[in-house]
């Protein structure tokens, strides 16, 4: 029987038309980063039960998390789609999804690279490859891996926004600031809507210091990122950070309470934004009181991962920001034995996460001579923290905050609290800084 064939000429077994409908309609979601991709999906299956791709999407949807919780959850998924009828192209794709679930990043990694070199109009594996790029912190191989199959790429193909938009993200991370700007605004006359060319606009903007201009856009557009979206509460933060570079502290802090912290506690991402930015208020000497006890409480969960350094970073933020220093210590204990193990997450412990978590409870305690060697001596690799420039700031700015406080003791407001802590009054400009802090 002649198989059925996605909008990019990919054959997919077990389709049938109702289905393949379906399924388009759950990838263009996914790509866009909207939500209604896990319904349109199961309509598909209930028409196509051995559909395989379908099975295969869903368990993307999951095994692309950062979350371990969510990863593990991708397994019935990749069970189900094994017992069915697979081509090669789709049987790269499954054993993609088994390397993530055994921990094996790269070598799920260099399988999508495999099916994009034999299908470079696989948008599904070249999405999935870019965010395991992102979750180990390489720009230049993302933007490499989207440059190999553009001239694969006519322009008129469903999916091709989308590219666009993965280029505008790979172009800003890389520097390439102009060429993602025209990327973005490609990628957004073919669909206003795409979430992800929103999200990279905003990363141009953050990059290129225009907050004014940054927020204008954030206001304008918003109606296209703010509901929906897989990114919202992120697009929020961005919003929250160019207030912040215009020196409107409290602008941000009112994103924090109307946007961030009523945001899903089991959803990840929400909590390194609202950990980042809390963290990020709290060195311009803003207080965040009672926040940061209930953000310590949603981290609490997370403590024992051992997954994602990234990921433990943002908890120890959270941690130290609310004083909870039973929960760091514990933190720092699961980083210590994770250390020890020959595991992804051990080497990145190993690596770059003990020395980072331990940098920040340092600052935490006011001992800051401890907390600049210990950030300032994070190697060149600290990149594969993961996650955006951005994002990785947050322990530039926490290095400047530090060095400020001891250069300028006359300005440093040091009043000694409960337990010995020290609360330094750290209000320093967000703009980069040429002291050198091998994040970028």
């Amino acid at each position: 029987m002649t198989l059925l064939t996605d909008a990019r000429g990919q054959p997919l077994s077990g389709a049938t038309p109702a289905a393949l409908a379906h399924y388009e309609r759950a990838l263009a979601a996914s790509l866009t980063w909207r939500g209604g991709a896990d319904a349109l999906l199961d309509a598909a299956l209930v028409d196509a039960p051995a559909f395989t791709m379908a099975h295969v999407l869903k368990a993307w949807l999951l095994a692309g998390s950062r979350d371990v919780r969510r990863v593990r959850a991708a397994r019935p998924w990749l069970e189900a789609a094994a017992a069915e009828p697979a081509g090669e192209h789709e049987r790269l794709h499954l054993a993609a999804i088994g390397r993530v679930l055994a921990d094996d990043y790269e070598g799920a990694a260099a399988l999508l690279g495999r099916a994009l070199e034999a299908r470079p109009r696989d948008v599904l594996a070249l999405s999935v490859a870019c965010g395991i790029d992102h979750l180990g912190g390489q720009a230049e191989q993302q933007r490499a891996r989207i440059e190999r199959v553009l001239p694969a790429w006519p322009g008129e193909l469903p999916g091709w926004h989308s590219v666009r938009a993965m280029h505008a993200f790979a172009l800003a991370e890389c520097g390439h600031y102009a060429q993602a700007e025209q990327s973005a605004h490609a990628a957004l006359a073919l669909d206003e809507g795409d979430a992800r060319a929103h999200h990279a606009m905003a990363h141009v903007f953050e990059m290129t210091d225009r907050p004014a201009a940054g927020a204008r856009w954030m206001n304008a557009n918003r109606q296209h990122w703010s509901h929906g979206t897989a990114v919202a509460a992120h697009c929020w933060w961005h919003l929250a950070l160019f207030r912040l570079a215009q020196g409107d502290d409290a602008a941000a802090l009112a994103v924090y309470d109307e946007r961030l912290r009523a945001a899903d506690p089991g959803d990840l991402s929400a909590l390194f934004d609202a950990a980042a930015l809390l963290w990020r208020l709290r060195l311009r000497g803003v207080d965040g009181g009672a926040r940061w006890a209930a953000l310590a409480d949603a981290w609490a969960p997370h403590v024992d991962d051992a997954f994602c350094i990234f990921n433990d970073l943002h908890a120890m933020l959270a941690f130290v920001g609310a004083h909870d220093w039973a929960r760091a210590q514990a933190l720092e204990r699961t980083l210590l034995r994770s250390r020890q193990r020959p595991t992804r997450h051990g080497e990145s412990a190993r690596q770059l996460g003990l020395a980072a978590c331990r940098g920040v409870m340092a600052f935490g305690r006011g001992d800051l001579p401890q907390a600049i060697t210990l950030l300032a001596s994070l190697p060149a690799q600290a990149h594969r923290l993961g996650g955006s420039h951005a994002q990785r700031d947050v322990m530039h700015l926490t290095l400047l905050a530090a060095l400020e406080a001891v250069r300028r003791p006359a300005r440093r407001a040091a009043r000694v609290v409960s337990a010995g802590e020290a609360t330094l009054d750290t209000r320093l400009p967000l703009a980069r800084s040429a002291i050198a802090m091998p994040l970028a």
